[in-house]
Formats: structure tokens, C-alpha cells, sequence
């Protein structure tokens, strides 16, 4: 059976503690906990290279319509997309233990779904 198809959505609450700590950073330690996360992305991707079938990347703000037409702008907790292949929804998932974004990142959680059809 063929690996199935997850899209990956990394989550950060902009209110949240991991916020507030990277607001609470100088620019110098920003830029030097950016410049080590990159790395560390950079690496995780390599290493995963074979479940990758889209890197996607970080998400802008956000504008929502409603069913009546109203466009709103809207802060949600989604941060981060990428696409994976894996041969089940638990190994997809597992693909982000320990994942930079989180660990050095503000990020606090990855939504892992399968992407249904073809």
C-alpha cells in the first residue's frame, strides 16, 4: 500500500507564554535564536527529505469571509504548512517530534490530517 498524503500545520498561540518569551528577547537574541532555528529546519528537512512532498512554509495574516459575504481580518493559531507522505496517520504525525519549530521556534503544535482523494 502506497504512502497516504497528510497536510502538516504547525500552530503558535500569539498570545501565549512562547510569544510573550520571544517578545521579551533582544533583537540580538532573536536574530541569533532565528540564525540557530533555520539551521535546524534546514536539517530536519534534509533528514526527511523522503516523507517531503511539499515544504510549503510560513502563513501571513489572515482575512476571512463569511457565508454572507463579510470580510474580516482575523489572527488564528495557524504558522506553518507543509505536505508529507507517510504510510499511516500515527507515523505522520511522529514526523514531528521534536521538530525546531517547536523547540526553538514559538511554535506549540503540529495538526497532522490526511488529505483525502487523489
Amino acid at each position: 500500500m502506497p504512502d497516504a498524503r497528510y497536510l502538516a500545520v504547525f500552530t503558535s498561540d500569539k498570545a501565549g507564554p512562547k510569544w510573550a518569551a520571544w517578545r521579551a528577547m533582544t533583537k540580538e537574541e532573536q536574530d541569533e535564536t532565528a540564525a540557530r532555528g533555520v539551521a535546524a529546519v534546514r536539517a530536519w528537512e534534509e533528514a526527511h527529505s523522503d516523507h517531503i512532498l511539499y515544504v510549503g512554509g510560513p502563513l501571513g495574516p489572515t482575512k476571512r469571509i463569511s457565508d454572507a459575504g463579510a470580510v474580516t481580518d482575523m489572527v488564528n493559531l495557524l504558522t506553518v504548512f507543509m505536505v508529507v507522505k507517510a504510510p499511516s496517520h500515527e507515523a505522520a504525525v511522529r514526523l514531528f517530534d521534536d521538530h525546531p519549530h517547536m523547540s526553538i521556534f514559538v511554535c506549540d503544535g503540529v495538526e497532522v490530517m490526511p488529505v483525502l482523494g487523489d
